[in-house]
């Protein structure tokens, strides 16, 4: 078939020390320091939250990000993907939200995002979902280290849904722990196939992908730690990416429709790909909200999860994906045209 997806991974590498080092130059911070507003001043966020009936998280998302301690330009963009709670309603009452459509009917994560991308105006995207809460630190530490070729990638901190009196989500005080993110501290058992690499382990495993990967810096060039590669480390619950690159590879491949994420594991290897590094911010991570009854929902999650990889793996054998801008641009136009103008 030719130069395949598959082919430019394995000719990428993923050394961002030189981005680290201008940045520390530039601002005398650590990398994985909290940032103060300032030294993110020249900034263009968008923030894109996709959500369908998140109305159980999707109000303290909204208020952290109204809190957020930043100087740079901030656009916050609501995607609703047909949700039937009361969803749109949180959305058009919220202050903070600048814009936000509802699509007639579900499309899914992907396909939300794309529109998201198509309104935007900022020069980074951060991909947010709607149940995580950011402290008030993150989108500065994300803004002055945005650059147009680097993707900027957060964790997460799992916690039960425990409504208050009047039904808010209870968070824990301080700061969400980096040690619950499964990119951080891994375990996996023995006997079983991971869902996706198809490894099998003789003894159960405890790993570190973070740490022994030298935060993902060994995983370029196609390299692997155990289940995970540096694309499946791009994961959109808190991710930053240029716009510009993302509009080239053409946004989310819609053809993972609705289920399992495995949409964002394709873009990070599209954006890879295409020249970006993939860098972890330890100190950017949220608060990432259960649903009401997490069972049910990470069960209907597992059973697309299988489907999508596979589909992710037919892509890795199809070229690059480049040159997209106006096909994107194009498709998303049409959507949008469909949908309702909440804010």
């Amino acid at each position: 078939m030719g130069h395949t997806l598959a082919d430019a991974l394995r000719e990428r590498g993923n050394d961002y020390r030189p981005h680290i080092q201008r940045f520390t130059d530039r601002t005398a911070l650590d990398w994985h320091a909290l940032t103060p507003p300032g030294p993110d001043r020249t900034a263009r966020l968008s923030i894109v939250i996709p959500t369908h009936n998140n109305a159980h998280s999707l109000g303290p998302v909204l208020d952290a990000l109204a809190a957020a301690n930043t100087a740079a330009s901030v656009e916050v963009i609501v995607v609703d993907d047909a949700s039937t709670d009361h969803t749109p309603a949180i959305i058009a009452a919220h202050h903070t939200v600048d814009t936000a459509v509802r699509l007639p009917h579900q499309v899914g994560a992907a396909t939300a995002r794309n529109l998201g991308i198509a309104i935007a105006e900022g020069d980074t995207i951060v991909h947010l979902d709607a149940d995580m809460v950011l402290p008030d630190h993150v989108l500065a530490d994300i803004g002055a280290r945005a650059a147009d070729d680097l993707v900027l990638v957060g964790f997460r901190h799992n916690i039960a849904y425990q409504p208050d009196a009047s039904g808010r989500p209870t968070l824990p005080p301080g700061e969400p722990d980096l040690e619950q993110d499964h990119r951080v501290n891994w375990r996996a058992p023995a006997n079983q196939p991971m869902f996706y690499s198809g490894q099998t382990y003789t003894r159960p495993i405890h790993g570190r992908p973070l740490d022994h990967t030298r935060d993902w810096i060994d995983l370029g060039n196609a390299a692997i730690y155990h289940d995970w590669d540096l694309p499946r480390m791009v994961v959109t619950a808190l991710v930053a990416v240029p716009r510009a690159v993302a509009l080239d590879v053409g946004g989310f491949d819609t053809g993972f429709g609705i289920g399992w994420s495995t949409e964002d594991t394709h873009l990070g290897a599209a954006l890879i790909a295409a020249g970006c590094t993939v860098v972890p911010l330890r100190q950017a991570r949220g608060y990432h909200l259960d649903p009401p009854h997490p069972g049910d929902a990470w069960k209907a999650k597992f059973a697309t999860a299988a489907p999508r990889v596979a589909y992710y793996r037919r892509l890795l054998a199809q070229p690059p994906p480049t040159g997209r801008r106006a096909a994107f641009r194009a498709a998303t136009h049409q959507l949008l045209a469909r949908t309702r103008r909440l804010r």
